[in-house]
């Protein structure tokens, strides 16, 4: 099922539809609206809807209707006609043929249509934002399978990433849109990017891992092995939901964490040449190579009024973590919906200090938890980082700048579909 509605009416009947969009303007204000011309005006006039203008209704209007219940790309068509009219219109006749034919609800009058909105308000719709580079996979084969998956039980509406249409964009039309639920399916870049736009909102966030690491779908259960697609997405449609801390750094959403020093490094060191052949362990290969590179630093962090320092070599705010962190996993404690920040700190007084204290986390990160003199772990919901030399900072996988950074949790900020 998509999220469109298609919209027509004769003279004589179009300040009916005028009304009926006004009166439901939820229910239409939750899809995509497309109408013939000079019906396509007056809504755009006389509503705050925004409604797709086609071709006039004498000139081909109905007929790219027509087209487009043709290509599977109409939920549901409001058609209010002039029965006193008894000119053949063959246009029409093709529109209702083709609605007969693909099985989509054709409203013909205020009585019918009530009952197609009737039907539309108890739907559910939801807004897929997929971004077609993430992964490995073929995109066309997955968006295929995706929309076969869920479009049965939503009506759904696509929206594919590019270099000027991003992630976070189609996430704020969702929600000016009323999308009852937003889906985002790629790599942890476009996760977070959309998971950013929904914190504080009640819309709830679905999960279908294509990327390479899939770290925030890891650490919260969601399938990212075998047959992720096909898994995550029976994941949305038994509708299970929780709320899930989030996280603000130097304000820039944040879900999963904050990387500096090594961390920042490391993301940087594995490319998209060593992802696309080593998938999740290109991070811990480049972790491994850049500790011989790896320099010691001064940090000051200051949390609930007071002040700690530390000589570092790395240090990892975490709100969620992953198994490519080669940090905040190796101490086992990170608690997605606690309402803290897990702040770990590799600390040291010599450079080979610091090497042997990373290299234990990062054995932890693939074994078990580790515990040791020079890992200290924090809590706090807020805190205020500085090092000296300023040091590289990763959001959620991207390099996005230097200390200092603050970082504040967002406790249950965020509303996800999980297993």
């Amino acid at each position: 099922m998509t999220a469109t509605i298609a919209l027509f009416a004769h003279d004589r009947h179009r300040e009916d539809l005028v009304a009926l969009v006004r009166q439901y303007q939820p229910v239409f204000g939750r899809y995509q609206l497309i109408a013939a011309q000079q019906t396509g005006e007056r809504l755009n006039a006389a509503t705050s809807m925004t409604v797709q203008r086609l071709l006039p209704e004498s000139m081909g209007g109905p007929a790219q209707i027509a087209t487009e219940v043709g290509l599977g790309n109409v939920a549901a068509v409001i058609c209010l006609w002039d029965a006193s009219l008894q000119t053949y219109d063959p246009a029409l006749q093709s529109l209702i043929q083709i609605c007969t034919f693909c099985n989509v609800p054709f409203a013909t009058n205020l009585a019918t249509a009530l009952t197609v909105i009737e039907s539309l308000a108890r739907s559910r719709v939801a807004h897929l934002i997929f971004n077609p580079v993430s992964g490995q996979g073929n995109a066309e084969q997955d968006l295929n399978l995706i929309q076969r998956l869920l479009e049965p039980h939503l009506h759904l509406e696509v929206h594919q990433t590019t270099v000027e249409d991003c992630a976070e964009d189609f996430a704020r039309k969702a929600l000016a849109a009323n999308a009852d639920l937003v889906i985002a399916c790629g790599g942890d870049g476009t996760v977070s990017a959309v998971a950013g736009v929904l914190i504080g909102s009640e819309t709830p966030l679905g999960i279908l891992p294509r990327g390479t690491a899939n770290a925030f779908a890891s650490a919260l259960g969601i399938p990212t092995t075998l047959t992720p697609l096909r898994s995550a997405c029976q994941v949305i449609l038994a509708g299970n939901t929780r709320q899930v801390d989030a996280a603000y750094c130097n304000g820039i959403p944040m879900v999963l964490l904050a990387g500096i020093g090594l961390e920042a490094e490391v993301i940087e060191r594995a490319d998209r040449e060593a992802k696309d052949r080593w998938g999740a362990l290109a991070y811990l290969m480049a972790g491994w190579q850049q500790l011989d590179e790896q320099e010691l630093f001064e940090t000051e962090i200051e949390m609930d009024g007071t002040v700690q320092k530390f000589q570092a070599g790395a240090i990892t705010i975490a709100n969620a973590a992953p198994i490519t962190s080669v940090l905040a996993q190796g101490i086992g404690q990170v608690v997605f919906d606690d309402g803290l920040l897990d702040v770990t700190i590799a600390t040291a007084s010599t450079k080979l200090e610091a090497i042997q204290t990373v290299t234990k986390l990062l054995g932890g990160a693939l074994m078990k938890p580790v515990q040791s003199p020079n890992i200290v772990h924090l809590g706090a919901q807020r805190l205020r980082l500085t090092t000296n030399p300023p040091q590289k900072v990763a959001i959620d996988g991207e390099v996005i700048g230097t200390t200092p950074v603050e970082v504040e949790c967002i406790p249950a900020g965020l509303t996800v579909f999980v297993p």
